[in-house]
């Protein structure tokens, strides 16, 4: 396979930016699409995603536009549009799109109404796209900083992940090539919803040990789900699966992570959403999650918690009430 050297980046948020910092720091070219035509501005101009990744300086070769037709003969493409925006954004990419190429979806959420994962939804808006999924533990903020990061790089086509791997790697970012596309997504949808529950457990001032718990009783619920779909236990324990867990349920740096605790700090649900200018993926992952689980006979107590907060039908403390009430079992 050919040198990916000229990449896309579809999605100028926090994440999105990052990635682009990821690909000029391998050596390769960068160009950003932006649904708001302001950030773009300020990416060209200011050299700064003043918005979503204010403080962090950008490498003056980034190349910002919010017209998709720019976009027509790259390389590969990095999907970092949120979840439920990828599908409408890779049909209107479509036409652009003339041959087979490598497009890694960034993003971490399941489809709402269709209850798809992000590799199916892509598939039928792009099929000339060849899927990729990059996830693991990775803030944008440490990312665009050169901090340390390893993550998952999954395609059904091995050869064509460590492609991707080779042009994105840099001594501060090591992807690691897998062939667990399903295990690979499932991880990095689910924990947002686990981040939630852990962020209300640190609201609610419950103790480390409540939530190392949570954290622990979260990764089975997480594991029997992706399990159920066909996802490898060695990959759900790795960088994509526990990795991610590990990092959104124990820092405020996650959205997720940070809705739950404001909802544990006694805030509501629609106050909280209203200060936000940034997708909190768990947030519509919760439902599907459940309703899925529901209808495979899966086990969630706690991500049917967080759906049951999130909706209004529990509160906080009727929520953790009815999860320490449940029968004892074994592990």
């Amino acid at each position: 396979m050919k040198l990916l050297k000229n990449i896309g980046i579809i999605g100028a948020g926090a994440w999105g930016t990052a990635l682009a910092t990821v690909v000029v720091r391998s050596g390769c070219r960068a160009t950003l699409w932006a649904r708001n035509p302001e950030v773009a501005t300020d990416i060209n101009n200011l050299h700064e995603n003043c918005k979503y990744l204010p403080g962090i300086d950008l490498d003056d070769t980034i190349v910002a536009t919010s017209d998709l037709a720019d976009f027509a003969n790259k390389d590969a493409l990095l999907f970092v549009t949120p979840a439920q925006a990828l599908g409408e954004t890779a049909k209107k990419l479509k036409p652009h799109i003339k041959h087979p190429l490598p497009v890694a979806i960034c993003s971490k959420g399941l489809e709402r109404g269709t209850n798809r994962v992000l590799s199916d939804v892509l598939k039928q808006a792009m099929p000339q796209a060849v899927t990729c999924i990059l996830s693991g533990p990775s803030f944008a903020v440490d990312v665009a900083n050169h901090l340390p990061t390893a993550v998952t790089l999954a395609s059904d086509d091995i050869e064509v992940a460590q492609a991707l791997a080779h042009a994105l790697g840099s001594p501060s970012f090591r992807p690691y090539a897998s062939r667990d596309i399903i295990g690979a997504q499932i991880g990095g949808a689910v924990k947002n919803v686990l981040a939630i529950a852990c962020g209300i457990v640190e609201g609610e001032s419950l103790g480390e040990s409540a939530r190392s718990a949570l954290t622990c009783r979260g990764f089975a619920e997480l594991a029997r789900f992706a399990l159920a779909h066909g996802a490898h236990m060695e990959t759900l324990g790795g960088l994509s699966g526990l990795g991610d867990l590990i990092l959104t349920c124990s820092s405020q740096t996650s959205r997720n992570m940070s809705l739950g605790y404001a909802l544990g700090q006694g805030k509501s649900f629609e106050e909280i959403m209203k200060t936000r200018n940034a997708v909190t993926e768990g947030v519509h992952t919760a439902s599907v999650v459940c309703e899925i689980a529901a209808s495979k006979n899966i086990e969630m107590p706690i991500c049917e918690a967080v759906r049951d907060i999130i909706a209004g039908k529990a509160t906080v403390d009727q929520a953790i009430e009815n999860l320490m009430a449940r029968p004892f079992r074994q592990e």
